[in-house]
């Protein structure tokens, strides 16, 4: 597989948030799939989070996914029965953006989190119609206003294709859920906007605008 980031998207589930900017919140859930159609394994984050512990640090705590708008900090994080259990706190009083957030979060408007990761075992279910992840290097987690962004999985798209070659069109459909496409757009994608594409049009140019139609 290649090794390229990835979100993991989920419904903003917060357990407790104060005045000050605290919060505790689940970023991920076990055994239940995913916006994009992933479903996450118990001990997928357990390696990664042994290897921030050596280092003494925790993913970082983003807006949006924007590396350069960090607003706050992990204190905590580590698997439970239910997932990825995450202590942090808002920079509410150093950072506008970060005391935006926190109000946002208050009020219920931000509606999710989203992982950043790279996927390090994963396998295919038929039967379930989604790909289960082992094994996740976790790099980040944000605060999102909207767990599946367009954008950002447009952009994992770019770079699965970052060698500039056109995969074989069995392998496209691979790629953009990989990227975090549902099942549904993958194939109507397929279906309507690869297939629409003469042999002569089929660049990596035209397949991301292709996709930017979904």
């Amino acid at each position: 597989m290649q090794m390229h980031k990835k979100r993991l998207d989920f419904t903003l589930q917060i357990k407790s948030v104060n005045d000050v900017g605290e919060f505790e919140a689940y970023g991920s859930a076990f055994g239940v799939k995913d916006l994009g159609g992933d479903i996450v394994l118990p001990g997928a984050f357990k390696k990664s989070l042994a290897a921030w512990a050596q280092k003494g640090a925790l993913p970082a705590l983003l807006w949006q996914h924007k590396q350069d708008e960090p607003i706050g900090i992990y204190t905590e994080m580590r698997e439970d029965a239910y997932g990825l259990w995450m202590k942090g706190k808002l920079l509410v009083d150093a950072d506008p953006l970060a005391k935006r957030a926190h109000a946002h979060m208050v009020a219920g408007s931000l509606t999710g989190f989203s992982i950043g990761y790279i996927v390090a075992d994963y396998e295919y279910d038929n039967a379930k119609e989604a790909f289960l992840i082992k094994e996740a290097d976790l790099w980040e987690v944000s605060l999102v206003t909207f767990p599946m962004n367009e954008s950002a999985r447009l952009q994992d798209v770019k770079t699965a294709f970052d060698n500039g070659e056109v995969p074989e069109p069995k392998k496209i459909e691979k790629l953009l859920r990989e990227a975090g496409f549902s099942i549904a757009q993958a194939k109507t994608f397929m279906a309507k906007g690869y297939s629409a594409l003469t042999p002569r049009e089929v660049t990596v140019d035209a397949l991301i605008n292709a996709i930017n139609k979904l």
